[in-house]
């Protein structure tokens, strides 16, 4: 069973930073596609942004500029800098690691680690 542990998590005032940190197995961060999504209330689940095993970056909407996503596979950690902290950005924020395979996807979520933004 592969788990992915999420941290850093927790309560800021708008405009404020935070850093979250996903951290699992060595073999996950040799090969697989991390990325960070989050659930609002009430809202479905979205992509933030992913970094494949090579340090490709893709951001969704419009983060990029206000979150950095990054990962050090020698740490098996990755993590996301979140800048200038909107109400909108509360959410709770999940760790994903994915897998391509020819004919199948192996995918695991963290257990998701909450994100308000309130003053």
């Amino acid at each position: 069973q592969v788990q992915l542990m999420e941290s850093g998590g927790g309560l800021v005032q708008p405009g404020g930073s935070l850093r979250l940190s996903c951290s699992g197995p060595t073999h996950i961060f040799r090969s697989y596609t991390m990325a960070w999504y989050r659930q609002a209330p009430g809202k479905e689940r979205e992509l933030v942004a992913s970094i494949t095993s090579g340090g490709l970056i893709e951001y969704a909407n419009s983060e990029e500029g206000r979150f950095t996503i990054s990962r050090d596979n020698a740490k098996r950690t990755m993590y996301l800098q979140m800048t200038s902290l909107k109400p909108e950005d509360t959410a709770v924020y999940y760790c994903n690691a994915k897998f391509l395979f020819p004919s199948a996807v192996d995918e695991y979520w963290g257990e998701g680690t909450q994100v308000t933004v309130s003053s």
